[in-house]
């Protein structure tokens, strides 16, 4: 029989533990503690305390919950002597299922991850959707995990304690995130497109105007069209466009929406959540035939990562009017003009000056985006506000020495164009680290026709700075490109800059974040505020309107442009109920 937050709430002390047992494994004391708290708002609420009683418990407290819990497919499931909880979710993920070789394999797994840690492994098996991982995909984890730096698994074990909880709160209190784990799938069935070479790797590449990235965008405008949307198209440069038209004609529009291609081998939240979630809000207005005193302008930008072409923001730019006429004969690698691609793919280049937004037609956008960082991971709290986005500026660099034989050029009348960069991109780790916010990364490095036994004659590389305020971003910027240049002239070698991109920082307009803070305090969920490091559409919509941004956790520590980055569908669904409660919020003042 399921319980609820009432009965937890009104129960005593001795009542109210028996009702939580179960949760944390041999470990009824976290519970107990996490009582002195109520009354509690909400399950996040009640989750989110006994973390943080967990985590003030110390590090002895920790090891000895670690310790509490049996190994996976170990001698506690072998006889039969595990937690009822335990027993369900090792047979949930098929460990009582194992082949020969699947239980050798773990068992050595096992002994050699409490030799190099002292502790036993501890997963969700049941995963970010709830219904359990394969017996492949926990093997893979448990494998790459033994790589892991001893206080960082330390802290990994406790992430995947507080999912477990989290799930089997969800089981005590009958509570399924019906929302989320719909919108989970819809991710899942979004990523199974990707192009052609690393589709058949399993890995999940879309880049613009791709075979993969025009069915993405069928995708979504299928979907728009299941879920009620009034008008649905693809505009010119490829953005999918749904509206969800208000009450009344005259009525102001609200625009949001985020990305849907993706870096190289990437994840399969970074942007799309931002396209989805809102998406699934306007279903919910539909199947209940309610309309808003504005209209819901849902965008998915057909491009935002700067992957296949090396303009960026193509999507959300062209809303703008940014959107560069030369940028069409930029070549990709294999020498497709982005021209050439927009007519393969239907889309008629002359009009893409007619989708420029007017600004005075639309109050403001928001949009919501997997965290991308370890912040809310580690707070253990599932959705952040974003109170800026870090201005950024990106170059393309070159620079040439002379190629000659590795052999015979002493080391010191070389013109090694491969060593001048790497001096660079230890400059910019070093004056990057002097400023409380700012990032260096030269994320490309590449010598051209390089051999092993040549001295390099080129390298092209990348360089990506970013600073929570432009001051401090153009700062930075100065100081390494004057570094280059100084570099190159000790060195006796030439370079060349080309800036690909620059984009200011965006505050979040206060009105519009505060709307954000409501929607989140409504839920009974932590508030955190945070600035965004990474670049979003927010911040080309910024310089027209105003804008607001929410965070939804990671999962792994966070980690994003990654294929392990990931979310659960409970996180997924406060999400959505946030962004539910942020138009109800908005519609009241409108009335």
């Amino acid at each position: 029989m399921s319980i609820t937050l009432n009965q937890i709430n009104a129960a005593t002390l001795a009542e109210a533990v028996q009702l939580l047992d179960g949760l944390y494994e041999h470990s009824p004391w976290i519970a107990e503690k996490a009582l002195a708290s109520r009354p509690f708002q909400s399950l996040a609420h009640l989750k989110h305390v006994m973390a943080t009683v967990l985590q003030a418990a110390g590090r002895e407290a920790q090891l000895g919950l670690i310790r509490a819990h049996p190994e996976l497919a170990g001698k506690a499931m072998i006889g039969q002597i595990l937690t009822a909880e335990s027993t369900n979710e090792q047979s949930t993920a098929g460990l009582t299922q194992c082949t020969p070789e699947e239980f050798a394999t773990i068992q050595q797994l096992n002994t050699d991850y409490n030799a190099k840690f002292g502790f036993p492994f501890i997963l969700a098996v049941r995963g970010p959707r709830g219904k359990g991982l394969s017996k492949q995909r926990i093997i893979s984890t448990f494998a790459r995990r033994l790589g892991n730096h001893p206080e960082f698994e330390l802290a990994e074990c406790l992430r995947n304690i507080h999912r477990v909880v989290e799930l089997r709160l969800n089981d005590k209190f009958a509570a399924q995130p019906a929302l989320g784990n719909e919108l989970w799938d819809w991710h899942e069935a979004l990523a199974q497109h990707s192009d052609t070479g690393y589709k058949e790797k399993g890995q999940l590449t879309v880049t613009y105007l791709t075979d993969a990235h025009r069915a993405c965008a069928a995708f979504i405008k299928n979907k728009m069209g299941e879920c009620g949307f009034d008008n649905i198209n693809i505009d010119a440069v490829g953005n999918v466009v749904g509206v969800y038209k208000a009450a009344t004609s005259d009525a102001k529009t609200l625009l949001t929406g985020s990305h849907f291609d993706t870096v190289r081998n990437g994840g399969k939240y970074d942007g799309r959540l931002g396209i989805l979630a809102p998406m699934m809000c306007v279903r919910e207005l539909h199947a209940q035939g309610k309309r808003l005193p504005f209209n819901i302008e849902v965008v998915g930008f057909a491009e935002e990562e700067g992957q296949r072409y090396k303009a960026t923001f193509l999507g959300s730019g062209a809303l703008l009017g940014e959107f560069k006429p030369e940028w069409l004969d930029q070549k990709d690698a294999d020498g497709i003009t982005m021209r050439e691609a927009m007519v393969q793919a239907g889309l008629n280049p002359a009009d893409i000056r007619l989708i420029q937004r007017d600004a005075s037609k639309y109050s403001g956008f928001v949009e919501v985006h997997i965290e991308q960082g370890p912040v809310l991971n580690a707070l253990d709290i599932p959705l952040g506000i974003v109170t800026s986005i870090n201005g950024n500026v990106r170059y393309l660099c070159e620079i040439t020495g002379m190629a000659s034989h590795a052999g015979t050029t002493p080391m010191a009348t070389r013109r090694d164009a491969a060593t001048a960069a790497a001096e660079v991109a230890l400059y910019v780790e070093k004056r990057a680290a002097q400023d409380a916010g700012s990032v260096g990364t030269v994320g490309m490095l590449n010598v051209p026709n390089g051999s092993i036994n040549v001295v390099p004659g080129r390298c092209l590389f990348s360089l990506d700075l970013r600073a929570p305020v432009d001051a401090q971003r153009d700062a930075l910027a100065a100081d390494v490109l004057a570094e280059l240049a100084a570099i190159c002239q000790r060195r006796g070698v030439h370079h060349t800059v080309e800036m690909t991109e620059r984009a200011a920082a965006a505050p979040s307009a206060p009105a519009w974040q505060q709307r954000w803070t409501k929607a989140v305090r409504a839920l009974g969920v932590p508030l955190h505020a945070m600035p965004s490091g990474a670049g979003h559409d927010a911040m080309k919509l910024h310089k027209i309107m105003p804008q607001a941004m929410l965070f939804v956790r990671g999962e792994n520590s966070g980690i994003s442009h990654n294929p392990l980055e990931s979310t659960t569908s409970d996180d997924i669904q406060l999400c959505v109920d946030a962004f539910t409660h942020f138009l109800m919020q908005l519609a009241d003042e409108k009335q």
